[in-house]
């Protein structure tokens, strides 16, 4: 099975450990991205994994295809050109200090990218999936209307598509994303959100539900689930939930409404060792359950699972395997040591 992704990967700068931006003198250095680390988690999962993006000719635009081709991802249809590589530095948050992205991506390469630059038909070619996420056409110039081309010729071609709304402020205004959003939603078959994304480019929110405080009705995601496929006719709607006790202990699980009946995951008490693409691994985790046809309360499982056992791991990618995941989605949450 065969799955593409398409979006920005960015060289991603920390200081170690949990030294703030301003006391570190030394940085680290990895690639990530939200499409990227679907497609990581997709390889290791033993899917056919493509990623499309525009990266610069020089040696760290090549850096950044190496460190997908090490886990098997497919770069072939990778276009080079331009100058930059989208740059983000992140500090880790601990305890009540919440963790911070700054980012550096105004003239990357994807975001001064053409519509010819990525041949849809050859790329599509014997597809099972297209994923997309709601940061890429965020960078702006021409790529809102590159990933509405996009989508169409995957209906055309009847690939499923998912989106990820992953709204990010720092990109785009509410009333920008909406707008956007809107214009690709017709094309998608499966929606997947967050507690607050709904609210943030649809309008469509919980009752009864404080995310800053950490109170989420559950149950009211039902509610925007449903609203969200009846008003924008995505087949399926994924919704992940966090109840941030602080920056490293939280609550995760979801809720996935299959058109008819709507599951919720085990709740999982997670400590955190980075949290930054989380829920790119439930995507991917949600793509590998539908494309193996897993029934809807294994397909929330096992989403759910993936996206906790991101967190554990230092990076963007999850490099976890189907059977470590399956593990921890039939309910073995006691991390004892194998041997």
């Amino acid at each position: 099975m065969k799955v593409v992704t398409f979006g920005e990967i960015m060289l991603r700068i920390e200081p170690e450990g949990y030294y703030r931006f301003v006391q570190s003198d030394k940085m680290t250095t990895t690639f990530g991205g939200a499409e990227a680390n679907v497609a990581v988690s997709l390889a290791n999962f033993g899917l056919e994994s493509v990623y499309v993006t525009k990266l610069p000719c020089h040696e760290i635009g090549q850096c950044a295809v190496n460190a997908l081709r090490r886990f098997g991802v497919d770069t072939s249809f990778v276009s080079r050109g331009g100058n930059r590589v989208g740059i983000y530095f992140n500090e880790r948050g601990a305890s009540q200090r919440p963790s911070k992205c700054i980012y550096d991506r105004a003239g990357s390469s994807i975001a001064e990218s053409k519509p010819e630059d990525f041949d849809w038909d050859r790329i599509f070619e014997n597809a099972d999936w297209f994923h997309l996420t709601g940061i890429t056409p965020a960078l702006g110039g021409a790529l809102p209307a590159i990933c509405i081309e996009a989508c169409k010729k995957a209906r055309e071609k009847n690939i499923p598509v998912s989106i990820d709304l992953n709204y990010r402020s720092k990109l785009w205004s509410k009333m920008q994303a909406k707008e956007t959003m809107e214009k690709i939603a017709p094309f998608a078959d499966v929606c997947i959100a967050n507690e607050e994304d709904a609210r943030d480019v649809f309008g469509i929110e919980a009752d009864d539900t404080d995310v800053e405080n950490g109170k989420l009705n559950k149950a009211g995601y039902k509610i925007v689930a449903r609203k969200l496929a009846d008003k924008y006719g995505f087949k399926k709607v994924a919704i992940t939930l966090r109840t941030s006790i602080n920056a490293n202990i939280n609550l995760w699980t979801a809720l996935y409404y299959d058109g008819k009946e709507f599951y919720f995951s085990r709740e999982h008490e997670m400590n955190i060792v980075d949290r930054l693409g989380g829920g790119d691994s439930f995507c991917a985790g949600l793509i590998y359950s539908i494309l193996k046809e897993k029934s809807s309360a294994q397909t929330v499982e096992f989403a759910s699972a993936a996206s906790c056992l991101k967190h554990s791991i230092e990076g963007d990618f999850n490099m976890v395997s189907a059977e470590e995941v399956e593990r921890l989605a039939s309910g073995d949450a006691s991390g004892r040591i194998l041997r």
